[in-house]
């Protein structure tokens, strides 16, 4: 089973969410389980009932839209999860100020887990405060970095 690239699928799908006031984080195709799932966010989070809202909202354009091209497929609508990862300069943002956690391929001072507060970023490094120290790490040897989730 093929799909249409999931930048066509977003950008149909996008000015129904703008209807909604949501923000699609990423389209995601799964050729073996014939499936896509629309990751959306929006001010406050993402609840059951906002992922059915906008379930229902697109259920029957992306038919029209035809992404599986003729093909059956399962439609889901998702958050986006609170330890999803950082992919774009959007998440960046939105996270700024924030508490992260970061997963280095290599330890840096000794150590590939890093928890502290995201400063700043580019297209190439993040600078974070950990602690009383203030460090910029490459992208390239970040694994991962998302929201520190705490628990009280």
């Amino acid at each position: 089973m093929s799909f249409k690239p999931r930048q066509e699928i977003e950008e149909f799908l996008k000015k129904y969410a703008d209807r909604l006031g949501l923000e699609i984080v990423e389209v995601e195709t799964d050729a073996k389980e014939n499936s896509i799932t629309v990751y959306i966010d929006c001010e406050g989070g993402v609840d059951l009932d906002t992922c059915e809202k906008f379930h229902n909202e697109i259920m029957d354009p992306i038919d029209e839209l035809d992404p599986s091209e003729g093909a059956p497929y399962t439609l889901n609508v998702s958050s986006p999860g609170l330890d999803r990862p950082f992919r774009t300069a959007r998440d960046f943002e939105k996270n700024k100020g924030g508490d992260v956690e970061i997963r280095l391929y290599a330890p840096y001072r000794g150590k590939k887990f890093l928890e502290g507060v995201l400063i700043d970023f580019d297209d190439n490094s993040v600078t974070v405060k950990i602690g009383r120290d203030t460090a910029k790490i490459e992208l390239n040897r970040i694994a991962k970095i998302s929201k520190a989730i705490k628990f009280e």
